[in-house]
């Protein structure tokens, strides 16, 4: 068990780690490609580094280095800098197999849903290749139907457990082009269809109902794919081969979330956060909370490596109840158990509606959550698409199970900071599959 005590206020700034759906999606394409790619700032966790070791597997050369650099700043910046990190991310030299060039193996996904959902897309079409997708106790209870339906509307020859559940065997074949509804917005599933349009003859449609992070789309656009958005479709055409340009990492703003949700919630806190991801397909939590009352600046915001950055500035603020649903889910769909917990402290009932993906995450997370809030002195109430939560200006505090989930352990140690009796996770380790140095940073944060 670990423990969290009420703190004082947090101050001072940081660097979040790298994005961690950038970095999964850096590896597989940079594999992919012909020739080196070089990544830079790519995530050094347990789930990352999964999609490492898939690759590596596969018959793509990975040299990987530590990377340290000193964080770019703008001119007119006169607040505190962030520390010196040598742990801004792994400098990669990836050497590709190409399209159409992975070798058969066995494929250990860990704890990667990520690795999962997105890499079947890119076997499926590779002609007498076999691979079986499996990884641990809590992958194999995530169902991965929602890649096996559409895939074999294009022609794939998969099977799964139960014909919905990992281990995965994908026996590569010759693929056709489809336009396939996705019933929820999902940019995982979205980006496995996509890695298939690449090989399967025709053109490949992916209508959304909602837009999803649009990440694969603008580094396989950077690769050279023929690859365009059509009004709420996303349309791609086979290709010969890829040839990535290099790929920059920014901080993942869903790391970033935990700081901005603590900053917002401990009174007279500060904190400012460097090189945050603001694309728009990933910033409905700042959204969600600013329609909450909370003072979020955003400032130098720029473009990196083909995704846009900012600074962020967090200060400590009173929040009101709001209504969550529709476009915004997808936008904030990792980040929703932070309202959650915001909501707590908010005056006024907040609805999350229309989240019912959060029930296929690493847990239950409308469960894990609602559970975890209310044993520690929340009045929340689970919904079959989301939660109710009644504000009551505080939490008690307790022990809570993170039930192998990175995103409860983490959010177990925010709230014990702003409980009034504090708060020990059981798992704590968990965070490690996003954010291993997560403690280390909360703690900076609390000392300065």
């Amino acid at each position: 068990m670990t423990r969290f005590d009420p703190s004082g206020p947090l101050h001072g700034s940081l660097r979040p780690p790298s994005d961690k759906s950038i970095s999964h999606r850096a590896a597989l394409i940079a594999a992919m490609g012909e020739g080196e790619t070089v990544v830079e700032g790519y995530l050094d966790a347990a789930d990352t580094r999964s999609t490492l070791a898939a690759v590596d597997a596969l018959g793509a050369r990975v040299v990987a280095g530590t990377e340290t650099r000193t964080i770019a700043v703008s001119k007119n910046w006169t607040g505190p800098l962030p520390p010196v990190r040598s742990d801004l991310g792994l400098g990669l030299r990836i050497e590709g197999v190409g399209l159409r060039g992975a070798r058969p193996a066995p494929i250990d996904v860990g704890n990667a849903g990520t690795l999962l959902r997105l890499l079947p897309g890119w076997l499926a079409g590779q002609e007498g290749g076999h691979w079986t997708l499996d990884g641990d106790e809590s992958i194999r209870r995530r169902p991965v139907d929602r890649i096996t339906v559409p895939l074999r509307r294009m022609g794939a020859n998969l099977s799964c457990r139960e014909d919905r559940l990992p281990p995965l065997e994908i026996e590569g074949t010759t693929l056709h082009g489809a336009t396939y509804e996705m019933p929820i917005a999902s940019a995982q599933v979205k980006s496995c269809l996509l890695f298939a349009g690449l090989l399967a003859g025709g053109e490949t449609r992916v209508i959304e109902s909602l837009p999803s992070r649009d990440h694969t789309e603008r580094m396989l656009a950077a690769a050279g794919a023929p690859i365009e958005r059509v009004d709420d479709a996303v349309v791609v055409r086979p290709v010969e081969q890829l040839q990535p340009d290099p790929i920059v990492v920014p901080a993942d703003i869903s790391s970033a979330a935990f700081f901005i949700a603590a900053a917002l919630l401990v009174e007279q806190s500060d904190v400012v956060l460097f090189e945050v991801n603001v694309n728009p397909t990933r910033t409905g939590l700042l959204t969600i909370l600013e329609r909450m009352g909370a003072a979020i600046a955003v400032e130098d915001e720029r473009e990196v490596g083909g995704e846009p950055i900012a600074r962020l500035r967090v200060r400590s603020a009173p929040l009101q109840a709001t209504e969550v649903g529709g476009v915004e889910i997808p936008l904030a769909i990792d980040e929703l158990p932070l309202v959650a917990l915001a909501a707590c402290f908010a005056e006024g009932t907040t609805t999350i509606r229309d989240a019912a993906e959060l029930r296929h995450k690493e847990s239950d997370r409308i469960e894990t959550v609602t559970a975890a809030l209310r044993v520690l002195g929340g009045k929340v109430e689970a919904t079959p698409d989301g939660m109710v939560i009644e504000g009551a200006g505080s939490l008690r505090g307790g022990a809570i199970d993170s039930h192998g989930d990175h995103r409860i352990a983490m959010l177990g140690a925010v709230a014990g900071l702003v409980s009034e009796e504090g708060v020990e996770v059981r798992g704590m380790d968990a965070a490690a599959v996003s954010y291993p140095g997560f403690e280390r940073d909360l703690a900076a944060l609390l000392s300065r």
